[in-house]
């Protein structure tokens, strides 16, 4: 296991309802995320499941800074 993992047994996975939840985007947008890899996920027979860490650096890395005037 790598520096940066957690045992599996600790992982939360959230649905794609739940993310898109948590995102206050639509379940459309989050399958788009994970169909173009952008968001990484697991398929749980015809869902998907989102590690809840995958999402909170997801929105980390897309958050944008204003810079003033």
């Amino acid at each position: 296991m790598s520096s940066g993992e957690r045992p599996l047994q600790e992982v939360v996975f959230l649905t794609v309802a739940e993310v898109a939840s948590v995102m206050r985007v639509s379940k459309m947008t989050v399958y788009r995320l994970v169909h173009s890899g952008e968001l990484p996920a697991i398929r749980v027979g015809r869902s998907f499941r989102v590690p809840q860490q995958a999402v909170h650096e997801y929105l980390k890395e897309s958050y944008v800074r204003l810079e003033s005037a």
